[in-house]
């Protein structure tokens, strides 16, 4: 969940709300004026944050690289508390490997280590080189696959968004195979109608049938929905735990394939499913959601 960094009462509210990461923001949220002050705000931020929720994900997300602010921004904030960077306007490899090699320079500087990037799809460049983008580094952890009302990448199409979100289906595809390609962590962009918690819960179901596996939010009322949407639940993992079973009975037996529960299922559904559960271990083990 995004919070502005000139508030850091609000980062409080984002880890109550069952927010997973929180993400200080310096770039959009934050007037230009109360860029320096905010800078100094974010890193103690962190610092109470980190000692206070151990296992939340913190991430800032600085000012792009044209606006000459990305490098105060770093040297502000990079420090052993945070796990990475949020990377706005990124285009295309180079700029993901400038982004990194400033990442490695202020890692050495602060005593940080291991900073993962979370890199938005927000740029029509970043769309047609999503692949090479999520290639580019080992620093590069997740994408966001684009989709927004009125913000970055609605300006950069053109397209006006609908309620299901099909305007954007394959602008998010591609993403979802890019980070499929690299085993990136594959995020679905935000909903950003603060009131509409059915249309968001629509929007993030259509999201998990795509096969995105998190959300990004900006205000703490949509958190529970997003998590509830993706954390898998009990009836599910026992169904996909009982069809493992019976592959493997078949198998024991001989066997390939088998009928499960009406269905033809053989080793492909079982590595599917053994997939699925691991997948389900780690968000369940981490604390049961998944936003």
């Amino acid at each position: 969940m995004f919070v502005p960094a000139h508030k850091p009462a609000w980062a409080d509210k984002a880890i109550a709300s069952g927010a997973d990461c929180v993400v200080v923001d310096l770039e959009d949220s934050v007037p230009q004026a109360l860029k320096a002050e905010a800078r100094a705000t974010a890193r103690e931020t962190l610092a109470r944050l980190r000692a206070q929720h151990p296992d939340v994900g913190l991430f800032v997300r600085p000012n792009a690289l044209d606006t000459k602010q990305a490098g105060a921004d770093l040297e502000a904030v990079v420090c052993p508390e945070l796990d990475g960077l949020f990377t706005p306007k990124i285009k295309d490899a180079t700029d993901v490997l400038r982004w990194e090699t400033l990442i490695d320079w202020f890692e050495v500087r602060s005593g940080a280590s291991e900073l993962k990037m979370i890199v938005p799809v927000e740029m029509v460049d970043a769309i047609t080189n999503c692949f090479e983008i999520a290639g580019a580094s080992p620093r590069v952890g997740a994408m966001i696959g684009p989709t927004s009302e009125h913000a970055d990448i609605a300006r950069a199409v053109g397209f006006r968004q609908s309620r299901e979100g099909s305007e954007t289906l394959y602008l998010r595809s591609r993403i979802l195979l890019a980070c499929r390609q690299y085993g990136l962590h594959a995020l679905t962009a935000l909903w950003e109608d603060l009131g509409d918690l059915d249309g968001l819960r629509q929007f993030a179901d259509y999201g998990l049938q795509l096969g995105f596996r998190g959300m990004i939010a900006i205000h703490p009322s949509h958190v529970p929905v997003i998590n509830e949407v993706f954390t898998p639940s009990d009836e599910e993992i026992a169904y996909y735990e009982a069809l493992v079973a019976t592959v493997d009975a078949a198998v024991a037996r001989g066997d390939g394939a088998v009928r499960f529960r009406g269905q033809h299922v053989d080793l492909a559904h079982a590595d599917k499913a053994r997939d699925w559960l691991a997948h389900t271990r780690l968000v369940r083990g981490a604390g049961g959601s998944a936003g």
